[in-house]
């Protein structure tokens, strides 16, 4: 690939990473109040159209040959083979907010639960997988390509990117709190990259992400916004496990790497 799209990409990961961590450019003309759902929820949604619509055209016209994997090739399979521990993990999450979160204070519209427990979540999940997998994770591979263990090194480095990333969300916070949800995060991160890489399809990582995250659904009962120490005693383990996991696919994707040479 040639230096200028890789120079463009690497432009373009940064600059939707700064979209949606900073909010702008919606935080400054969209301000819509609508019955009890936070206004910021549909600033941050609008800047996903915005990301949306910058990430198609540079990749239409500037890097065509970009391959992201959205395809359909060998999704069900994946989700048959890899799946399930994502989604056991996301199920554990959820019981930990409900019990970290009872008793339950607040009383939301039904709407309010379908758009910051719901809609909200699947633009996450495509914006994230899109520019931490999409682009960011295979730019590194492309970069490191005279290496030897390539993906794994792009898989590691994204995913402790994407890890960091997410410490905006717990700033003032108890210490235990924010390396939980960096370990928590990284951990993910490597196995949404080793099952994308593993499969070559971003729908994977796209889908698994979104049942995570929406297991987060607990909140919109609660007026509590932090993460309760008891729910991350129980959350921690089951992301350790899933890194487990994720290092032997790891694994087992290198030694066939080695095999075939």
């Amino acid at each position: 690939m040639k230096k200028k799209e890789l120079i463009i990409i690497g432009f373009l990961t940064v600059l939707l990473a700064f979209i949606e961590l900073s909010g702008l450019p919606s935080a400054l003309f969209v301000n819509i109040n609508f019955l009890d759902i936070t206004p910021y929820y549909f600033t941050l949604m609008f800047n996903f159209l915005i990301i949306g619509l910058i990430s198609f055209l540079t990749l239409k016209f500037l890097c065509p040959n970009w391959k992201l994997g959205l395809k359909k090739d060998g999704l069900k399979e994946g989700l048959k083979r890899y799946g399930i521990p994502g989604i056991a993990v996301g199920i554990i999450s959820c019981v930990a907010f409900y019990i970290g979160l009872t008793p339950f204070d607040y009383n939301p519209t039904i709407l309010k639960v379908l758009i910051e427990g719901i809609i909200y979540y699947i633009g996450v999940a495509i914006v994230e997988e899109l520019y931490v997998r999409g682009l960011l994770l295979n730019l590194i591979e492309k970069l490191c390509h005279n290496k030897r263990n390539k993906e794994i090194i792009a898989i590691i480095l994204s995913s402790i990117i994407f890890g960091l990333g997410h410490i905006f969300g717990v700033l003032g916070q108890s210490v235990f709190i924010i390396i939980t949800r960096i370990i928590s995060t990284i951990s993910m991160g490597i196995y949404f990259g080793t099952i994308y890489k593993k499969t070559k399809n971003l729908w994977l990582p796209i889908i698994i992400h979104f049942i995570i995250n929406v297991c987060a659904l607990p909140y919109c009962f609660s007026s509590i916004s932090t993460y309760p120490n008891v729910s991350s005693y129980i959350i921690l383990p089951a992301y350790l496990l899933l890194l487990i996991y994720s290092l032997y696919i790891m694994k087992k994707i290198n030694k066939s790497k080695s095999s075939n040479k």
